[in-house]
């Protein structure tokens, strides 16, 4: 069983805590490792080295520190089985997605540090005769970058490689759930010298850990990907210094299917959407809204593919679908939603209770609900679990209407063959990202934003490249 330290100022060192966590293999149960459970010493002692590092960082050229992504790029394809194997493992992802996460990772560095060049300001006419005004692109400081559990690995990429080209150092807190793939890749990039204290990684839970780095006066930006609970903690932290904070915090998709749209095409999406990672992914399809002219024909396609899904073991050479949930904590929440949605009058079509193929594990089945209406809970709040639930719909403005009656606002998609329709739905749905006609899953170069409840800034792209950044404006008069 291995076991990992906190990564501050470029070395490895023993924590001031000496309380550990255990880190699980969700399939199995059996314990993969231990980490620290960090303190507010360690917390301090990270974000004064990332403190120390920035001033030297900055000075380099953009194009120098790039080079340094370009080089963790070249680290993650070297090692890109043993990284995909590490994070199947502590995370129970299917070993064909976590290839995918580790892949799209590499590139995700490979893209940012092609901003290096790209990183502009602007320059502004004075209304004063022999003055020129200049605005600069300047980094925050100091970047402090919490991850989640369900892609670890790709969404540390989405802190570090954005604070990193633009001039900022970056301390980074993994979840406690899945960290070894993080600790793993902090251990293999040692050979690429980056300058001690530019990375920094701590590892220990959200009220310790997490708190002293978001109440820190040292730190510059906040951002975090977690759920609306976790985003209000860090908001109120962040207030004590006026710090910026950038949040994606999950939701509620739903997806319209209209009557021409392409039933197939529909209802594979919306499926793959739905079971890809054990449904524990954020942006993809949590309610589906069907217009009352094709919903026989939908529930006897989507009941069909439901039924298919194939629940395996994360390193089966089957290539399942899906695989263990990530923690019995997560498999207890979506179990528990499942049993209330019934009480409240929803027919179980498909699954509906933990997969009988499997001794140990936390194992849910692909689970399809009926009868369900729009103040249920099944519909109203993040399931974040293979759980459907599907609604009919007699207009396309019904079906907007309920797919906005919603506290959060990240993704939506629409299935229609019509464009009228299709731009109309993408005018007037109040999310921050809208597919049309395939699965809920974004790009590395558009800008993932939640509107509403699902968050503050966004992430990818020109825009996510723009968190790090702050603006001066230089009025420079001549004679």
């Amino acid at each position: 069983m291995k076991e990992f330290n906190q990564y501050i100022n470029g070395e490895f060192v023993k924590s001031t805590s000496t309380e550990t966590t255990e880190v699980l293999n969700p399939c199995t149960e059996d314990v993969l490792s231990l980490i620290p459970k960090g303190s507010v010493a360690d917390a301090n002692l990270a974000l004064e080295a990332a403190k120390a590092a920035q001033h030297s960082w900055k000075s380099l050229t953009a194009v120098e520190r790039a080079s340094y992504l370009h080089k963790m790029a070249d680290v993650i394809r070297e090692n890109r089985v043993f990284l995909a194997e590490t994070l199947a493992k502590e995370q129970a992802k299917v070993i064909g997605l976590a290839q995918v996460e580790i892949d799209v990772t590499a590139d995700y560095y490979d893209y940012n540090a092609g901003w290096a060049r790209r990183i502009e300001g602007e320059i502004i006419q004075s209304d004063r005769k022999k003055e020129h005004i200049y605005l600069h692109k300047a980094p925050i400081g100091v970047a402090v970058g919490i991850c989640p559990w369900n892609f670890p690995f790709f969404v540390a990429a989405r802190k570090i490689a954005p604070s990193l080209v633009t001039g900022n150092t970056c301390v980074l807190k993994p979840s406690c759930i899945a960290p070894n793939t993080i600790m793993e890749f902090i251990k293999l990039i040692e050979k690429i010298n980056l300058p001690a204290g530019v990375l920094n990684v701590v590892c220990g839970t959200g009220p310790v850990v997490g708190n002293a780095l978001t109440t820190s006066p040292i730190t510059g930006i906040i951002s975090l990907t977690g759920s609306v609970f976790a985003g209000q903690k860090v908001m109120e932290a962040a207030s004590k210094n006026i710090t910026k904070v950038s949040l994606e915090l999950g939701g509620k998709a739903p997806a319209i299917v209209c009557a021409d749209a392409n039933l197939d095409l529909a209802v594979n999406a919306v499926v793959s959407s739905r079971v890809i990672f054990s449904g524990q992914v954020c942006n993809c399809a949590e309610r589906v809204y069907v217009e009352d002219s094709i919903y026989d024909e939908f529930m006897a396609k989507v009941t069909k593919k439901m039924s298919e899904v194939k629940v395996e073991d994360a390193f089966s050479e089957n290539n399942p679908d899906m695989s263990s949930m990530v923690s019995k904590a997560q498999f207890d929440k979506v179990a528990e939603m499942v049993e209330y949605a019934k009480k409240e009058g929803a027919e179980v079509v498909v699954g509906g209770g933990r997969s009988t193929n499997f001794d140990k594990g936390y194992f849910y089945q692909p689970t399809l609900l009926t009868n369900v209406s729009q103040n249920m809970q099944i519909i109203q709040e993040e399931v974040f679990g293979p759980v459907l639930p599907v609604m009919k719909f007699g207009t396309l403005d019904e079906a907007i209407a309920l797919a906005n009656d919603s506290e959060y606002g990240l993704t939506s998609s629409i299935f229609s063959e019509n464009i009228n329709k299709v731009m109309h739905a993408c005018d007037q749905l109040d999310y921050g990202e809208t597919y049309i006609n395939r699965e809920h899953f974004e790009a590395i170069q558009g800008f993932h934003a939640g509107w509403k409840k699902s968050g503050l800034g966004g992430a990818d792209g020109k825009h996510g490249m723009e968190e790090y950044l702050q603006t001066k404006v230089v009025y420079a008069q001549y004679q």
